[in-house]
């Protein structure tokens, strides 16, 4: 016997409902509004919400098979059973808690972190801290073939002290005392020390800096 779940589904339809939830959180899409348009192309063929174009590629007697695109590229295939397909909006519970948790995962990996509680391995770090020393600068070699300039700097807080190297243009826009945000960083041990390292796609922010305006500068 398969379990039953939420409103008396089965567990594989309670696995499909779940997943359709995530694709319109993932999207940003109303879940009513996502459920309404696979029973148009279970109807019409095809159907388009926002990004998403969704084809009924196959009828059954008790089951219809969508295929989701997205610019041409394939997003998901599967069956949705025909008593599914005549509900009300059958995704809405499911869509409330999936959005609830990824606003919580989003609110976890905003929460600014002090210097105090990073450990080596931690990822999605995100904190303020003042530059307390910018060693002089010197060119490397990068495993491009390339030349890059680099310092480790010294930053702190009321916790603790971390190195955070600067790369580049990153170097002349700070200075010692400035407030910075670092966001979306990763911390790892180099030569026996601990440092904050600004991953691909983070951010390092100037918050106070006197005379120059609020910047962010990619790392690359």
């Amino acid at each position: 016997m398969r379990g039953r779940s939420r409103r008396g589904y089965q567990s594989t339809d309670s696995k499909l409902l779940q997943y359709l939830a995530l694709v319109s959180v993932k999207y940003g899409i109303d879940s009513q509004k996502f459920f309404i348009s696979f029973v148009e192309a279970w109807k019409r063929q095809h159907s388009t919400c926002k990004s998403l174009l969704i084809e009924c590629r196959m009828r059954t007697r008790d089951s219809a098979v969508f295929l989701i695109t997205s610019s041409r590229k394939v997003v998901a295939q599967f069956p949705i059973p025909k008593r599914i397909l005549e509900e009300t909006n059958p995704l809405k519970e499911y869509a409330c808690a999936k959005a609830s948790m990824r606003t919580k995962l989003e609110r976890a990996e905003m929460k600014h972190l002090r210097i105090g509680d990073l450990k080596p391995g931690m990822n999605r770090v995100n904190l303020k801290a003042r530059i307390l020393e910018i060693p002089k600068p010197r060119q490397v070699i990068t495993r491009f073939g390339g030349f890059a300039t680099v310092t480790n700097a010294s930053i702190t807080d009321e916790t603790g002290i971390i190195h955070l190297p600067l790369w580049n243009k990153q170097i002349g826009a700070v200075s010692v005392g400035d407030l910075i945000r670092v966001e979306n960083a990763r911390v790892v041990v180099f030569r026996g020390e601990r440092q904050l390292r600004v991953s691909r796609g983070g951010q390092l922010s100037v918050l106070e800096k006197t005379g120059l305006s609020f910047e962010k500068l990619s790392n690359h």
